[in-house]
């Protein structure tokens, strides 16, 4: 195994709506999958680019951890109950436009650094609250006493939270029949939905975009999100259909918020607006 600290990971101390580009944590691990330096790259799949480069693939998906976000406290209050004007801490824009759709009063602040870091930070009391992903909490074991899940139906996951994305070179047939024995056949197809929403969307980094897929049998629903970087404009909207046809459905539910304005919040979002 072979540990790469990403561009994320090294400037962990600037905010990451600082940050220009994508890829943020995988450009290093790209890298050195194309320089033959490793075989398969181990990716959160939230943290990958729409596109990968056309030599690359991604070959497997595990099976999914929880998806949700958390509110994790010192007192164990929920969204609703934080005090006028509490400070809540994430860097992450999605998080900070569904929080203050809940909640305008909220001082809304950035925070880096591992988890364990984060939740020092809030111990402190630098924070009243901060958000983090389930899933990180329950790989890394950790339980903090406060903790408040917050409903995917509200506060809309990330494209790809909780999925660990395996991506392998796509000339290499060995590592890719290798890989296909960990892929999981209702993680790949909700990932495919939403990850063809957000490709169709062409949502850069400092877009806030939210997309959650669910299967029940061989149906699959699918929730999307496009938002205005300040939280004032949400364009939510929904979409089931048959799962073979998870792909198609992500960019259809595309196609719908986009006919109702999504692409202006993208471009404002990007800087790109006039």
């Amino acid at each position: 195994m072979v540990l790469i600290r990403t561009s994320g990971d090294r400037l962990s101390h600037v905010a990451l709506g600082e940050f220009g580009g994508k890829a943020l944590f995988v450009k290093e691990i790209e890298e050195a999958l194309l320089g033959g330096e490793v075989d398969v790259g181990v990716h959160s799949l939230k943290d990958l680019p729409a596109e990968l480069p056309a030599e690359c693939c991604l070959t497997a998906f595990p099976p999914r951890e929880d998806p949700r976000d958390v509110l994790v406290t010192r007192t164990g209050a929920a969204p609703s109950e934080l005090p006028e004007r509490a400070v809540v801490g994430t860097s992450s824009l999605r998080r900070r436009v569904l929080l203050l759709a809940h909640r305008p009063d909220l001082r809304v602040e950035p925070i880096r650094g591992n988890v364990q870091t984060r939740l020092g930070r809030l111990e402190s009391g630098a924070y009243d609250a901060i958000v983090l992903a389930l899933a990180g909490l329950r790989r890394l074991g950790l339980t903090p006493p406060h903790t408040v899940v917050l409903p995917a139906e509200e506060f809309v996951p990330a494209v790809g939270q909780g999925i660990l994305g395996l991506e392998a070179r796509a000339a290499d047939g060995p590592a890719r029949e290798l890989l296909g024995r960990l892929d999981h056949g209702p993680t790949r197809k909700v990932a495919e939905a939403e990850r063809a929403f957000l490709h169709r969307l062409d949502a850069g980094c400092h877009a806030p975009v939210a997309g959650h897929a669910r299967l029940d049998g061989d149906l699959l629903s699918l929730t999307g999100l496009v938002a205005s970087a300040d939280g004032g404009t949400v364009l939510r909207g929904s979409i089931c259909g048959v799962a073979s046809s998870a792909e198609a459905l992500g960019q259809e539910l595309a196609d719908r918020l986009l006919a109702r304005g999504a692409r202006r919040l993208l471009d404002e979002a990007e800087g790109r607006g006039a």
